[in-house]
């Protein structure tokens, strides 16, 4: 188990990370998510021990984390870390720097090892490439092979698909994170995509100014967001006033609502005026003026600009 409690770190007298704790699970999935500048990404090299900290203290299995004024060489043989850039030996090949760790005395093993971890991020094909002739995404696979190949009890990765193109994205997700779960690799993932946290992560941690805002399972955390910067993570999200959606007596003073939450109807006491539509996914989505705001909607054709329509709940 992974153990963080009340840490706090600065470059400066200002704090990036403001008394952080939080527990993870062997072979648990963590998703770290937050506005550029957070310090997601600091948080990751302090459990790493890339930074020093003199408040609080960082555990894994009962044993306390020392830090780099301990070692030689910051890290814990544990543990891998993917930062956002590479650390990839550029004139050798793909199969060299997978399988660059990997005991050469066991020459077979080596071979089947690196050939099973390039199937998993699909560059089996590429293995007798060089690196320095890949393309930013294909490097970014690469990188996750490598830090996999001593098959570490637990895996930091920052930002690990930014470079990776959409239509592969999601294959390689569900190739990866199943890999993990069936090798009982914790995770822990820092990252700007919904999409990392919903569909895989066990559970999120959402960071404002180096502080956890909130900390829960997927499902709780997009259907019962406590704020709208939380929402605002899984997609375009509404605040709108009880009194403008014609609530009465309603306890919340305003409702935050995704586009799936709100339908275009004729009949309605509530009017907006379409703005615009965006094809998305299979459906539009529409935004649309209520009263002095702009809400988003999504329906299933597009609409006419200035034309006014009906919206509920």
């Amino acid at each position: 188990m992974l153990e963080v409690n009340n840490i706090s770190f600065g470059y400066d007298q200002k704090e990036v990370l403001q008394q952080i704790s939080f527990k993870a699970n062997k072979g648990e999935y963590l998703a770290i998510i937050g506005e550029s500048g957070c310090g997601k990404s600091t948080l990751l090299e302090v459990i790493y021990g890339l930074l020093h900290i003199e408040k609080g203290s960082v555990f894994w299995n009962d044993e306390k984390l020392l830090g780099p004024n301990f070692y030689l060489v910051p890290g814990e043989p544990f543990m891998k870390y993917l930062p956002q850039d590479f650390d990839l030996m550029p004139y050798t090949t793909v199969a060299e720097n997978v399988g660059k760790f990997l005991p050469n005395r066991y020459p077979k093993e080596k071979r089947a090892r690196t050939k099973e971890l390039l199937e998993v991020v699909d560059m089996t094909f590429f293995a007798e490439v060089k690196v320095k002739n890949l393309s930013g995404g294909q490097k970014q696979r690469v990188a996750l092979a490598k830090v996999l190949a001593k098959e570490p009890e637990l895996l930091l990765l920052d930002e690990p698909f930014s470079h990776i193109d959409n239509f592969r994205k999601n294959n390689l997700r569900r190739k990866l994170f199943s890999y993990l779960k069936e090798k009982n690799i914790g995770c822990l993932v820092a990252t700007h995509d919904s999409t990392d946290a919903l569909s895989f992560a066990d559970k999120i941690l959402v960071m404002q100014s180096g502080k956890i805002l909130a900390e829960d399972t997927p499902e709780k955390l997009y259907h019962t967001p406590k704020s709208k910067y939380i929402a605002s993570f899984f997609g375009d999200v509404n605040e709108i006033s009880c009194r403008d959606l014609g609530i009465k007596h309603a306890a919340e003073k305003t409702l935050l609502l995704y586009p799936n939450q709100l339908k275009i109807v004729k009949n309605s006491k509530i009017r907006v005026t379409i703005l615009n539509s965006f094809f998305k996914e299979g459906v539009y989505l529409i935004a649309a003026r209520l009263k002095e705001k702009v809400v988003f909607v999504e329906h299933k054709r597009k609409l006419e600009k200035g034309a006014e329509y009906g919206i509920e709940i």
